[in-house]
């Protein structure tokens, strides 16, 4: 399984997790609405109750309807038992309202025998699932009509009522998982599509590269012929000629190292080498090369030994690496390079009189294809991929690389490595 399936599995999975947590704490949030309403239904009927307990305006046009007595008022009977209805209905649609109950109902007000009746004047159809609520009441209407009375609350569609009173949870929390999912969508969409032009672009790279090394080795092989026969006077320009061939070619194999470092992070094996000799010549050789060019470059390796866990051609890559940067950067160049031991690391400074960098692109310098900005186009334009794959072999070693540089003051390059002293 590779990486990209195992994040979309974690991904379902945690979507999956995410929903049900959601889903349990609906059905809490389910569970305490219907407690609540239940409360503030059994508040509700209290009200009710003794709104209507004793004779009151209320009370006694609910009595007339419901005994169907037209006697007091000069109305018709079915007038009277509309307007009962009406005020009977706002009565109870107010108490409810004052208790947190904001959804439909009807109700009935009947009696244990059916002899007196009224209804709601809005009724639910008959094939409706309804909920209900009885209320026994007490005192006058009872005893007007001289049997017990039940006022019977009647709901519908509660879950969606309930459902409606938790909005405020179930919707913003349903929004943020559809963000989460959009988002990790598309993230995981650039992701691969970058994926797809870094393969790209480092297949370009590698077949130029291999292409490079053609020409270059053919360079190689005609010095090495034109030595044969060539005169002393010009055996220095022959010998330039070979070192900047040996240069490039470094080069190349840089470009070609760091694509596999990125991509195939086996191919780094660390054994125990001394690595002063390594260094020394390094050193040596780079110092033939600047008195050829003109750059003043001097050296000091302090201590016997550098006891290290290293792959020797690539961390002579990146010191060769940083002292061609130092030099290249600077009108006059003075290249300093100095190694030491401290605290069991092994501390290499290279330091130059060079442009500088300023404090704000030293945090980018280290990414693949940045180049520092400078005005003059015609000149390089700064540590580009050459950083990028020191960074990545200092990383394998375990050690650090740290910038100190200021504008028009040059730049100290240090890196450390642990030392090793040991079997292994």
């Amino acid at each position: 399984m590779n990486k990209r399936t195992l994040y979309i599995v974690i991904f379902v999975t945690a979507i999956l997790g995410l929903f049900i947590v959601q889903y349990q704490y609906l059905k809490i949030g389910l569970n305490l609405a219907i407690v609540q309403f239940n409360k503030n239904i059994g508040l509700a009927s209290q009200e009710i109750k003794q709104d209507l307990l004793i004779e009151n305006q209320l009370s006694f046009l609910v009595g007339q309807a419901l005994t169907n007595d037209d006697s007091y008022f000069d109305l018709s009977l079915d007038s009277i038992q509309d307007a009962s209805k009406h005020f009977l209905n706002d009565f109870i649609t107010h108490r409810l309202s004052e208790n947190g109950i904001e959804t439909d109902f009807s109700y009935r007000l009947f009696t244990r025998d059916s002899s007196f009746y009224l209804k709601s004047p809005q009724e639910f159809k008959s094939n409706v699932d309804l909920v209900t609520f009885p209320i026994e009441l007490e005192g006058y209407l009872p005893q007007l009509a001289k049997r017990n009375i039940i006022l019977e609350l009647q709901f519908k569609n509660l879950n969606s009522y309930f459902l409606s009173q938790l909005n405020g949870l179930t919707i913003p929390s349903f929004l943020f998982t559809l963000v989460i999912i959009v988002v990790f969508v598309w993230v995981l969409k650039s992701i691969y599509w970058q994926r797809q032009v870094i393969t790209t672009t480092n297949a370009f790279i590698n077949n130029l590269t291999h292409e490079l090394k053609t020409p270059v080795f053919s360079i190689g092989l005609a010095t090495k012929i034109l030595e044969e026969n060539i005169e002393p006077s010009k055996k220095p320009i022959l010998q330039i000629i070979r070192q900047q061939t040996e240069r490039l070619n470094q080069h190349i194999d840089k470009v070609l190292e760091l694509g596999k470092l990125e991509f195939q992070k086996k191919i780094f094996q660390l054994k125990k080498v001394d690595f002063k000799p390594n260094l020394l010549k390094l050193c040596i050789d780079f110092e033939t090369l600047s008195s050829l060019e003109g750059i003043q470059f001097s050296f000091e390796l302090m201590g016997n030994h550098y006891f290290i866990k290293a792959e020797s051609k690539h961390l002579e890559n990146v010191i060769g690496n940083i002292l061609d940067n130092a030099q290249k950067y600077s009108e006059n160049p003075i290249v300093k390079l100095k190694a030491f031991t401290d605290k069991n690391q092994l501390i290499i400074k290279v330091s130059d009189n060079g442009i500088g960098i300023d404090k704000t692109e030293k945090e980018l310098i280290f990414k693949k294809y940045y180049r520092v900005s400078n005005d003059n186009v015609h000149k390089v334009k700064g540590y580009g991929l050459g950083l990028s794959y020191v960074k990545e072999v200092i990383k394998k070693h375990k050690g650090k690389v740290k910038i100190e540089s200021q504008p028009g003051k040059g730049t100290i390059v240090t890196i450390s490595i642990p030392l090793n002293y040991g079997n292994k």
